[in-house]
């Protein structure tokens, strides 16, 4: 069996590179895109915000409690 040249083993070395790069690059912008903080705040706005009222409701309730005569 014959060993390819050395020139053939570079280029092939060459482009896996390449599309290892390629490859790392997109998912270096897909993890960006998914973890971005201002879109993540936008998506689960209105989920936050009723959490929070309802979080902010039931702590107001439970201090108001505490002044009042029942």
């Amino acid at each position: 069996m014959k060993t390819p040249p050395t020139e053939i083993l570079e280029k092939q070395a060459a482009e896996q590179r390449a599309l290892l790069h390629e490859s790392v690059s997109e998912l270096r912008t897909q993890v960006h895109q998914t973890l971005d903080p201002n879109r993540v705040a936008r998506h689960y706005f209105r989920p936050f915000a009723a959490t929070a009222g309802v979080f902010a409701f039931v702590i107001g309730y439970g201090i108001a409690g505490m002044f009042t005569d029942h």
